[in-house]
């Protein structure tokens, strides 16, 4: 069973939506056997709301599901309401970012590519406040939580279960200087350290690459369990964008295999973070 709240409702939601399906019913057409409306059976599927476990039994006793089924996914009904440890830090994490963050803890496998700042679950804390402090109307407190957030995440990565990441940065992200010189040579040390981990690959995009596939930064998550399906995120400064359908997935993907073909190799990406870091010692 996936680990977070997060996943937990996701995965509800796709088990009720199947279940639905499954009976070649509408979501008016339950809503009315019910005497629910039928808006709040999609909201139920969409995982837009929070689901009571006393619903989810009426469901299921609805589409006639074994016992077995019915009582798991009462159980991640409920579980789904407990809240993630990064939950506690109010307005430093936004509630789109919250979700990603739900979702990131559980994945198997992560494939980022970022064009303006190196990512995120690689930031020392003077590179991640600096982001943050920037542009921002966030009090200091909040900015606090939300390096705190930032910093925590990594953990992910040295887990005895910690998804294979790769990741592609721009050349630009790691030349424009974030902070200053001191920030960025220790941030581009941290980006060497972390690259060292066993299930951790970075490439550098190069700005002599030629032509790549055309696209802003976005992250794609995998998860163990074949019923969770790969989704595609993407951000900005208001919201957030989760994509899951197959097309997007699978053009996503081939986004990436482009940029990852056009990159410099692993190898040769480290030499050029350490010739950048050679540059800011002086």
């Amino acid at each position: 069973m996936a680990g977070s709240p997060t996943a937990r409702r996701r995965r509800l939601s796709i088990e009720l939506k199947k279940l639905r399906e499954s009976s070649a019913l509408t979501c008016a057409q339950v809503g009315q056997a019910l005497d629910w409306s039928g808006s709040k059976v999609n909201r139920m599927e969409t995982g837009s709301g929070r689901v009571q476990p006393s619903d989810v039994d009426a469901l299921c006793r609805f589409y006639g599901t074994s016992d077995e089924l019915r009582e798991f996914l009462k159980s991640l009904a409920r579980e789904a309401k407990t809240r993630g440890w990064w939950q506690v830090h109010g307005a430093g994490v936004p509630e789109w970012f919250n979700i990603y963050i739900g979702l990131e803890q559980d994945a198997s496998t992560l494939r980022q590519y970022q064009c303006e700042v190196l990512p995120g679950l690689m930031q020392t804390e003077a590179y991640a406040r600096e982001l943050h402090t920037t542009g921002a109307h966030m009090s200091a407190e909040d900015i606090d939580r939300a390096v705190r957030v930032r910093l925590e995440r990594q953990v992910m990565l040295t887990r005895p279960d910690a998804p294979e990441a790769w990741f592609v940065v721009n050349e630009g992200a790691v030349r424009n200087v974030i902070g200053d010189r001191e920030v960025m040579r220790e941030q581009l040390e941290r980006i060497l350290e972390t690259t060292e981990l066993p299930s951790v690959t970075l490439q550098v995009l190069p700005f002599d690459s030629g032509t790549y596939p055309a696209t802003g930064s976005f992250t794609m998550l995998g998860f163990p369990a074949p019923e969770d399906p790969d989704l595609v995120y993407r951000d900005g400064i208001t919201d957030a964008v989760y994509l899951e359908g197959e097309h997007h997935v699978r053009e996503y993907t081939r986004a990436f295999d482009g940029l990852r073909a056009a990159a410099l190799s692993p190898q040769r990406s480290a030499r050029l973070i350490q010739s950048v870091v050679k540059e800011y010692s002086k």
